[in-house]
């Protein structure tokens, strides 16, 4: 009868892990769509460049002309105005929502779910005609004598009721961005405070506010680029703003996709504009919420080239 023999097991070689060889997996499909999406996109810009009925003459001639520079600095400040305007309104209807006094709880809400509900183009026109309705305003005391009084038609212009309907509009939707942000702050910071006797004032300037701000900014910068390119409503009331103007200059040459083209093109400048001033706000209230504060592009674009310099040092070792 034969045995079997058991014999030990082989002694396991140890294997050095920088001399593995790691296979890399191929993606065909990957590459193909990749080559056509380029195919296409390099169509798109040899039409968008070589198509003459883009006229990029009188796209260059318009773009720098005076009329078109003075409207562009007309949306400016509507945005600018509707923006401030609205934004202390929407705190002001916020805190009131917030608050515990039930009067201004409705009003606020009322007014919210008012300003809401009707379109812009509605709000600004009812501005514009608001003569119709009163052609002189007065102040005094309320049900008794009035102490001055002015004409509407002389006092609120086109440009004024413009700013008046877009800061009315903005309040609306900035009070419940402001509302939502101070309601994301944790309400056991609140009682810490309050245990620890600080100041409400100090409470809210230094500890819900830069909380709040985290939630509150990206939604507000939403709302301040929405109101710059809603500013070409403002056309209906023949307003020279930037889209006014460039409906002007068409409408004599006839030339209408090169002066589109200008609007565009500035549209994409401002609002590249307050993107890039939206990214360094809310860098700025980042600190203390995360560890490492986002780079910047410069920042990344140095750090990128500095792992391009030393990658070659580094493969020598």
């Amino acid at each position: 009868m034969t045995q079997l023999e058991v014999r030990p097991p082989a002694a396991e070689v140890p294997v050095d892990d920088e001399k593995l060889v790691v296979a890399r997996q191929w993606h065909p499909w990957r590459w193909v769509v990749s080559i056509v999406t380029l195919v296409l996109v390099a169509q798109f810009l040899h039409g968008f460049v070589s198509n003459p009925g883009w006229g990029w003459g009188t796209f260059a001639d318009y773009f720098t002309a005076p009329s078109i520079l003075a409207a562009l600095w007309l949306t400016i400040q509507l945005t600018f105005w509707g923006t401030l305007i609205g934004f202390a309104i929407g705190i002001a209807l916020a805190i009131a929502r917030l608050s515990n006094n039930p009067v201004l709880q409705i009003i606020a809400w009322f007014y919210i779910w008012a300003f809401r509900s009707i379109p812009l183009i509605v709000q600004l026109l009812f501005w514009f005609n608001i003569a119709y309705l009163y052609q002189t305003l007065s102040f005094g005391v309320p049900f008794g004598p009035s102490f001055f009084e002015f004409n509407v038609n002389n006092v609120i212009s086109g440009t004024t009721a413009a700013i008046i309907g877009l800061a009315l509009h903005q309040a609306a939707y900035s009070a419940e961005i402001v509302r939502a942000g101070i309601n994301s702050v944790d309400q056991g910071q609140l009682e810490a405070a309050a245990a620890l006797g600080i100041p409400k004032h100090r409470e809210f300037f230094k500890i819900v506010l830069p909380q709040a701000m985290r939630g509150i900014l990206p939604n507000a910068a939403n709302e301040v680029i929405s109101l710059f390119k809603g500013t070409s409503i403002v056309s209906v009331m023949a307003i020279a703003e930037l889209f006014y103007q460039v409906q002007v200059v068409y409408g004599r040459n006839g030339r209408v996709v090169p002066l589109l083209l200008v609007a565009t093109v500035w549209y994409i400048v401002l609002t590249s504009i307050l993107s890039v001033v939206q990214f360094y706000v809310e860098r700025h209230y980042a600190k203390g919420a995360v560890r490492n504060i986002p780079s910047t592009p410069i920042q990344k674009l140095r750090e990128k080239l500095a792992e391009i310099t030393l990658a070659p040092r580094g493969a020598t070792r």
